[in-house]
């Protein structure tokens, strides 16, 4: 709420000097509405419910109620100056008001990395009581554990009566199902997170939540089904019942061929752009070792049609041949090796900060390939896949991708199809500028590319 009040002071304080540029009388009435302005924009942040807990830190609700109340505030101080006959500047207006919201925008970015950072230290956590089997509990476990960020830690489980003993994934078995409340003191914990589960019904669901209410505790209830994002469910009461529906994920149609149209436009401009740079890579490819500059490769893409990928070449001549003699660091079907023989001292340079990946902008314009997507996999590798598995190519493959922006090779196989069948589940174009937008920073730090 502060750092929203700072907003709106200086976008005020900045649509008066732009705008009018010296203060006189004239500019008197601006002046105090610039004081007026931060509170009214609170008032409307609050309004909209941008301050609820539940919206700070995670996902992109925050950012798109914040957005929200910019346009109503707009078209609120339109509307009045129209009814009232009041003639307010126009150029005041248009500075003020977006220069707020995007200041706004930027400081609740700045403060949700703040917030993470911490989080990651340990700080800021809620404290977590999870009510389930012991499978159940455990993936919940592993799961906050890996994505520290939303800020939840489980620091004791209540388990079915005749397993409630020991502990789960190092977190103590407190209880059972009848004695989550007294837990709940007991770990000091302020949420319950209930897992699926035959024992807890709707009746006893609604007994915990009245025992529960007492203290003030938040009790949430995970579905059954998982990886499932926000906007392909809703919540409809049926008789009585609050029943979950959840939407098929859209893999055709007008949102598809906005994604592609996006694709190939983005890859266009950036190639225009970005070729000097490429030009200068390839020379320094061929100059520092003896070979193409451009390794192509054979890899599967959308409905398993294979494609030939273009990347600058990382490593020396003969390296598929040397590979039977490398063994990779990974379980699973993917081939990777931290300190690899076979990469060029250039090539490893490339590799950390993906520069070797730009050519891959040519098979995005080809259609081959999108900006966003799941890992482009080997025909070998497609050829080991399982059902669940195959699931990956029912959209085109990316140049990055959540696995891009959640760890790339340091991730294990299971944790990299299961990051990419997310974002099959759950793709939009809002998630593709969120991915777009963290892969600056991971390319940035280079870690997990090798």
């Amino acid at each position: 709420m502060a750092a929203d009040l700072g907003c709106g002071l200086v976008a005020g304080a900045a649509a008066v000097l732009v705008r009018f540029g010296e203060v006189s009388p004239h500019v008197t009435p601006y002046l105090l509405l610039s004081l007026v302005l931060p509170a009214l924009w609170v008032a409307v942040v609050g309004l909209n419910r941008a301050y609820e807990a539940r919206l700070v830190g995670v996902g992109s609700e925050e950012f798109r109620r914040i957005t929200q109340c910019g346009f109503l505030l707009t078209a609120g101080v339109a509307i009045a100056a129209y009814v009232t006959k009041t003639d307010v500047a126009r150029g005041y207006v248009v500075l003020a008001l977006p220069l707020m919201t995007l200041l706004t925008l930027a400081c609740r970015y700045a403060l949700r990395r703040r917030l993470h950072a911490m989080r990651a230290r340990g700080s800021c956590m809620r404290r977590v009581v999870a009510v389930g089997h012991r499978a159940a509990v455990a993936d919940l476990t592993r799961r906050f554990r890996r994505e520290r960020y939303h800020g939840m830690e489980i620091v004791g489980a209540c388990l079915p009566r005749d397993d409630a003993a020991g502990e789960v994934e190092g977190v103590p078995v407190l209880g059972d199902f009848t004695d989550v409340p007294l837990v709940v003191g007991q770990a000091g914990a302020d949420t319950v997170a209930v897992l699926a589960c035959p024992e807890l019904d709707g009746t006893a669901l609604r007994r915990l939540a009245w025992r529960l209410e007492k203290t003030r505790t938040d009790l949430v209830v995970a579905p059954a089904l998982m990886e499932v994002a926000g906007p392909r469910t809703t919540i409809r009461p049926v008789a009585g019942l609050p029943l979950l529906h959840v939407e098929h994920p859209e893999l055709a149609g007008l949102r598809q061929l906005l994604k592609n149209a996006f694709d190939r436009v983005v890859a266009a401009c950036a190639l225009a752009v970005l070729a000097p740079l490429l030009a200068g890579l390839a020379v320094a490819v061929r100059a520092t070792s003896p070979g193409p500059a451009l390794f192509r490769q054979t890899r599967v893409g959308k409905d398993g049609v294979e494609f030939t990928i273009y990347k600058l070449r990382t490593m020396a001549r003969g390296a598929e041949c040397r590979r039977v003699h490398l063994v990779s660091d990974q379980d699973g079907l993917l081939f990777k090796i931290r300190d690899d023989p076979r990469v060029t001292p250039l090539g490893g340079r490339l590799r950390r900060h993906s520069l070797d990946e730009l050519p891959q902008l040519v098979n995005v314009l080809l259609g081959h390939m999108s900006l966003v997507g799941p890992r482009p996999p080997l025909p070998e590798e497609v050829a080991g896949y399982g059902d669940d598995v195959r699931r990956r190519l029912v959209v085109r493959p990316g140049m990055t991708g959540l696995w891009q922006v959640n760890g790339r090779s340091d991730l294990s196989w299971e944790e990299s199809v299961r990051l990419d069948l997310r974002y099959v589940e759950n793709w939009s174009l809002t998630l593709d500028l969120q991915i777009l937008w963290k892969t600056w920073s991971a390319v940035a730090r280079g870690s997990g590319a090798y």
